[in-house]
């Protein structure tokens, strides 16, 4: 319906996670969202951190007897909402006037709490990972797919220390949970040194990590970033 209007499908994707992912590397102008998508992070939540964390409007497409998520809706921030089974003109106009919207209001939103999304998936020298508020993953950049050493599905919406830990490099011990320390201080928590990163596949990495709180444009608590860099000392001769 939207391509014979002129509209360019820029990607489909069938979790909240992948959309996340999608969003950050694409940044479309907007964001289709079936509420009802299957895994952990359905298309209320996911919806609700494509718009927060890169400011990409989304359009939701519900089912009138799923009471459960439209009363979440609202939270997601939608520029609007439409009920299956729809017709090409409520699409159409649903569309349109969330794309208008959203030009008219985009310069209300104040910066990108993580910082530019298609900047953080080309960045090959620090990882960005990012939690929702129970530690669990729900955005990876590509670097730090290489650190993690899992594919993103086997990462995404799992709790951070079911795929990482970090420890003591020179004596093993794994460190207190900084990502807790972070959710309840709402503080910035930085590892500069004697730091290592341990992945679940066993793989070792020598880390600086800072973690701090993200907040939306009302300074309310909104999730984790995780920044990883390798720890490379270069000793020159």
């Amino acid at each position: 319906m939207l391509q014979k209007k002129g509209y360019t499908i820029a990607g489909i994707v069938s979790t909240g996670g992948e959309a996340l992912l999608k969003s950050a590397g694409l940044v479309p102008d907007l964001v289709i969202m079936d509420t009802n998508l299957p895994g952990p992070l359905d298309g209320v939540d996911a919806a609700h951190y494509i718009f927060q964390l890169f400011h990409v409007p989304v359009v939701i497409v519900a089912g009138m007897n799923d009471e459960e998520k439209l009363a979440r809706i609202k939270y997601a921030k939608p520029y609007g909402i439409v009920f299956k089974p729809f017709t090409a003109v409520e699409i159409i106009t649903t569309v349109d006037l969330a794309l208008y919207n959203h030009q008219d209001r985009a310069g209300t939103l104040g910066n990108l709490p993580a910082g530019e999304p298609q900047k953080m998936m080309e960045n090959t020298t620090e990882a960005t990972i990012i939690l929702d508020k129970r530690g669990r993953i729900i955005f990876l950049s590509t670097f730090a797919l290489w650190f993690v050493d899992i594919p993103a599905k086997e990462a995404l919406m799992q709790y951070w220390r079911d795929v990482m830990l970090f420890v003591n490099d020179e004596t093993g011990e794994e460190l207190k949970d900084p990502v807790a320390d972070v959710i309840r201080q709402t503080a910035a928590t930085v590892f500069d040194s004697n730091t290592a990163m341990v992945t679940k596949t066993s793989k070792r990495r020598k880390v600086l990590v800072t973690i701090r709180p993200l907040r939306d444009n009302r300074d309310r608590f909104l999730a984790v970033l995780m920044s990883l860099k390798e720890d490379v000392k270069k000793v020159y001769m």
